[in-house]
């Protein structure tokens, strides 16, 4: 993904800036961000509650968290995830099928809820997905 975004800014003739660095040691400045958009990567965050934290650092008050995710389904998919959970965190670059993301993010008092949408798509085990928009609170 990394040589994609370096390819199409080098194409459009932008100018980005792409770092390494652990979600939850994020290496900006507090209040830094209107938005900050996650997709498909809480999955394999080690300290969700730290990147959540990262995340709400450095935004500036009223920004926007933006996110899609896979998330823990219910009914029988749940059993298939939390039956290959172990196995596909090792295959899947530490990815837990059966996270509850989306209630720590909605849990977090940091942050208003301005939409969580339910996306019935994916194909088991990776089924469903949440897409979401949080508000800093000022």
């Amino acid at each position: 993904m990394r040589k994609q975004a370096e390819s199409k800014a080098s194409e459009l003739d932008l100018e980005i800036d792409i770092g390494d660095a652990s979600a939850e040691s994020l290496p900006y400045g507090d209040d830094q961000f209107d938005t900050v958009v996650a997709s498909m990567v809480f999955c394999t965050i080690t300290d969700v509650e730290a990147a959540l934290a990262e995340v709400h650092r450095v935004l500036k008050p009223g920004g926007e968290f933006r996110f899609l995710e896979h998330v823990h389904a219910d009914g029988w998919r749940a059993t298939v995830q939390n039956v290959l959970a172990p196995l596909w965190r090792r295959i899947a670059g530490g990815c837990h099928l059966n996270r509850q993301t989306v209630s720590q993010f909605t849990a977090n008092p940091g942050f208003d809820i301005l939409e969580i949408k339910r996306l019935d798509v994916g194909m088991t085990p990776v089924w469903p997905f949440v897409r979401g928009r949080l508000r800093k609170r000022e």
